[in-house]
């Protein structure tokens, strides 16, 4: 459970900070600057810590409402630019777009493929039907 015992600012402050850098491609220094606007100091590494702390605790108290996905899914792999650094995506999406699952990685391989699959299922239970397409890395993940 989320507990922000002896925390110097207010509840509702520290989770404003860190919905706005979850969900908006803002940086630290973008919410120091947005907070400050509305008459309240916080400073970027402030708001570095509370996203440290907090999100993956958020993150996991969230799958708990998450919506089913189909039982029905496909799963692909992408090469994207992320900071200027080619990396490839694995996604599973169902029948219907909704995300199961996405693993970004640095190298592509069987090992990362088969990893996310069992990921995908142990947090969405198993599929009926996958299609997966014909890249090299994901070949004897079924």
């Amino acid at each position: 459970m989320l507990s922000f015992k002896q925390m110097r600012f207010p509840v509702n402050v520290i989770l404003i900070c860190i919905r706005w850098y979850a969900v908006y491609p803002l940086s630290y220094r973008h919410i120091e600057e947005m907070m400050q606007k509305r008459g309240v100091s916080v400073d970027h590494s402030t708001t570095n810590r509370w996203a440290i702390r907090f999100l993956p605790m958020i993150e996991k108290l969230s799958r708990q409402y998450k919506r089913k996905v189909g039982s029905s899914w496909r799963m692909d792999e992408t090469y994207v630019k992320v900071k200027g650094t080619w990396k490839y995506l694995y996604r599973a999406v169902d029948k219907q777009g909704k995300t199961v699952e996405f693993l970004l990685k640095e190298q592509r391989d069987m090992a990362a493929a088969r990893r996310f699959f069992d990921k995908a299922m142990a947090r969405n239970g198993v599929p009926d039907k996958v299609a997966m397409d014909k890249s090299g890395a994901n070949k004897g993940c079924h």
